[in-house]
């Protein structure tokens, strides 16, 4: 015989882990932000809504009752994983480090072939190439970490080899 797995469960085993998440103060607060907005305003709409829909009694086919709790469960799990990932957070500082090196939060200008880009450093939860933001565990971030102004990295890739200039460490 088989035990069902409770989510609840599987969320507990997850919970045991100890695992840092690194972010930015703007990763951080943003993170704040949204729990305050989901504890604060979604959560109390949701409640009211599943309290109405318990008046309207029979529960096996009363809809806005089945959806205001789907609803509900959607909400406390998202608010549980904010809080798990604020509990985890270990903020990154900004800048270059004391050498004038790259390290996790800096800002790098990149010459590539004549054309000029701009990333910032950051944790795997943070990133967003489209924003000009990448993880220090991608190819590119790994290969610029403890490197200064004036360097050059090259990122081997399906097309042939990268040379990346390092122009700039803010």
């Amino acid at each position: 015989m088989q035990l069902p797995h409770r989510r609840s469960q599987a969320l507990k085993r997850d919970d045991d882990r100890e695992d840092t998440i690194l972010l930015t103060a703007e990763g951080i607060q943003r993170l704040k932000d949204t729990l305050r907005y989901l504890e604060k305003e979604e959560r109390p709409k949701i409640v009211e809504d599943l309290s109405q829909a318990l008046q309207l009694g029979d529960f096996s086919e009363n809809a806005e009752y089945i959806d205001a709790k789907a609803r509900m469960s959607r909400i406390d799990g998202r608010i549980f994983s904010i809080k798990d990932r604020l509990r985890r957070a270990a903020e990154i500082g900004g800048g270059k480090n004391v050498s004038g090196r790259i390290r996790l939060g800096s800002t790098v200008v990149l010459d590539v072939g004549g054309k000029r880009k701009m990333y910032q450093i950051v944790g795997p939860q943070e990133t967003d190439p489209s924003r000009g933001r990448i993880s220090h565990l991608s190819p590119l971030g790994a290969l610029l970490l403890d490197h200064g102004a004036g360097d050059r990295v090259s990122v081997k890739t399906e097309t042939g080899e990268t040379v990346y200039t390092i122009v700039e460490v803010r």
